[in-house]
This record gives C-alpha cells, sequence and structure tokens, in this order.
C-alpha cells in the first residue's frame, strides 16, 4: 500500500543524497521522509472524509446513540478488531484516532483503537505465526485485543473528555454547528465540500507542526539507539524484568513488524517470552514520537494518564505470558 513512499524516501537518501545504506543518518533521515508522508496523507484522507460523515451524521447524533444504545462492551470490541485490520505503527494511528474524536466517538472507544492498532496486524500476525508458533500467535492476538478493549474501558470511567485539548473542542464545536446547519437546510453536497475543506486545511495547520516534530524524534531514535541496548536489564533472573521492559523500550520506536525479529532475538538469548513481548509491546505501543503527535489533541496529564494505564496492562500481560507460556 504505502511501497511507493518506501521508494521514493530510498530514492532521495540513496540515490539522491548518496548516503550509505545501514548509517544512521542514512537511516534516520529515510524513516522521517517515510513516515511524514505517509502520516500526512493518512492525516489529510481520515480527517477529509470525516469531515464528509459528519456533514450527512451530525457528532450529537453520534454521541446520542452511543449514549442511549446500551452496547454491553461492544463497542470496545469494536475498535479494538478495527485496530487490528489497520496495518499502522502508533504515530500513523493517531491520524485515526483524531478522525474518531472529530466523528464524536466516545474517548474511551477511540482509546481501545489507539491501543491495539499498532499491537496487532495481518503482517504482525504472519510473522508472528512463522516465529513462534499458532499457539503463542492466537494467545498474542486475544492478549492485544483484550489489552485494548480494557485499557480503553478503564479510561472511559475516568470521564477524561475535559482533558482533551481547546483545539479539539474547537473542532467538536464547528463540527456540530456545522452539521446542524446542513441538516436544517439540506444543504447539497456540492455545497457543504469548501465548508468540509476549509476544516480539514484548518485542523492540518494544526496539527502538521506536531507531526514533523514528532516523526523527526521517532526517526533519532530510529537510527541512533542501537537494538541491543536494553538486553541487559531483561534476564529472567531480574523479578522487575517485565516493568523495566516495558519502561525502557518507551525511548525505542518501531512497529511491530520491525521489532519482531528483535524479539526472538532476546528470546533466543534465554529472556522469558513475556518480558520479550512485553518490550515489544512497550516499544511499539507506548513511545515519545506518539506523545509528541498526541500532544496536540491531549493534555500533558490525559498522555499521562493513559501512557500509565497502557503500561500497566501491558506489565500484567507480561507477567501473565511468563506464567502460563
Amino acid at each position: 500500500m504505502f511501497e511507493w513512499i518506501q521508494e521514493l524516501a530510498d530514492w532521495v537518501v540513496f540515490g539522491l543524497l548518496h548516503l550509505q545504506a545501514g548509517g544512521h543518518l542514512a537511516e534516520a533521515l529515510n524513516f522521517f521522509i517515510y513516515d511524514s508522508i505517509k502520516i500526512l496523507l493518512l492525516l489529510f484522507i481520515v480527517v477529509f472524509l470525516m469531515g464528509i460523515v459528519n456533514s450527512y451524521f451530525p457528532v450529537e447524533k453520534v454521541r446520542n446513540y452511543l449514549s442511549r444504545n446500551k452496547l454491553y462492551g461492544l463497542e470496545y470490541l469494536m475498535a479494538s478488531l478495527f485496530g487490528v485490520v489497520t496495518p499502522f505503527c502508533s504515530c500513523s494511528s493517531v491520524p485515526l484516532f483524531i478522525g474518531f474524536v472529530q466523528g464524536g466517538i466516545p474517548l474511551g472507544v477511540t482509546f481501545a483503537f489507539l491501543v491495539t492498532s499498532p499491537l496487532v496486524n495481518e503482517v504482525a500476525i504472519g510473522l508472528f505465526v512463522g516465529l513462534f508458533g499458532l499457539k503463542i500467535t492466537l494467545i498474542y492476538v486475544i492478549s492485544g485485543v483484550l489489552l485494548g478493549m480494557t485499557s480503553g474501558l478503564i479510561l472511559s470511567r475516568f470521564k477524561l473528555e475535559h482533558l482533551l485539548t481547546p483545539w479539539v473542542k474547537d473542532i467538536l464545536a464547528r463540527a456540530e454547528r456545522e452539521g446542524e446547519t446542513f441538516q436544517a437546510e439540506r444543504t447539497p453536497f456540492s455545497e457543504r465540500l469548501p465548508i468540509i475543506w476549509e476544516e480539514v486545511i484548518k485542523i492540518l495547520r494544526g496539527v502538521v507542526p506536531y507531526v514533523i516534530v514528532g516523526i523527526a524524534i521517532g526517526g533519532l531514535m530510529h537510527g541512533y539507539i542501537p537494538e541491543g541496548f536494553f538486553e541487559r536489564y531483561m534476564s529472567k533472573e531480574n523479578l522487575f524484568a517485565v516493568p523495566m521492559a516495558t519502561i525502557l523500550a518507551v525511548p525505542m520506536y518501531a512497529n511491530a513488524s520491525g521489532i519482531l525479529p528483535v524479539v526472538q532475538v532476546l528470546v533466543s538469548k534465554g529472556i522469558p517470552l513475556g518480558t520479550a513481548i512485553a518490550f515489544m509491546m512497550g516499544v511499539v505501543g507506548l513511545s515519545l514520537p506518539e506523545a509528541m503527535l498526541l500532544k496536540k489533541v491531549m493534555s500533558l496529564k490525559l498522555i499521562g494518564i493513559f501512557f500509565g494505564v497502557v503500561t500497566l496492562c501491558i506489565i500484567f500481560s507480561g507477567y501473565l505470558f511468563n506464567l502460563i507460556l
């Protein structure tokens, strides 16, 4: 799907700039170009499509439906399963998260998607089967979905909507006003389009600087932090290896497919599978670039609560994996 972006990044770094393959600068710059184009493209598409959806299904209607109809947790399951079928890393999931919030989806449900999406996808599942077998893959997939659902349910109980940034609240208010106007006047699509486009530009102008800075941080980490840097802290003799692995993974940044070979190496060196998977979940689901991107839509307090809940869930999963595998 995004092969053409990778080919463009390779051409710029290796063909145009003649940087040496495998070098720190080349890896960091390649990552930055690829992720910048991919995430900005995703952000544009998602925000534009959600603008169209909002013009026909106002935010207030979506919110009222979800509040009046008891789905008994199915909305969290659906959000997590949607995360499974979207093959994105944590930073690439942020544009969809913004789209969910823009569409009036409850915050806890959007968190369920945001947690599961980078952890479990079809590419990672295929690699997992090849590296660890079907049984461990099934356990991992189920735990990834449950992790997203549990985190979303816990966060929804805190009623954290007031901790969204004024920028997001302004987007929601404008979406509600425009949706009511469209519904009342039965505005044709050709007349809605300029208003939708104007809203897309406003959102992009607000979030693009955060996207660029976040990806730049991710590129530096990707290019300059060695893969084996944290192995010494994750030995099976260390009772606190799981929380240490989870916390020390945060400065690293990769998608599930990229980190799985590292997990295989860790396991081959005698590190317990649960500890290695907790490390993987920390790398994929918690990262400083993701926090930088989320800063535009969440207050620091909300980011801290989100990271804290997900960290605790990952640590619990790691210990559980070590017990049953």
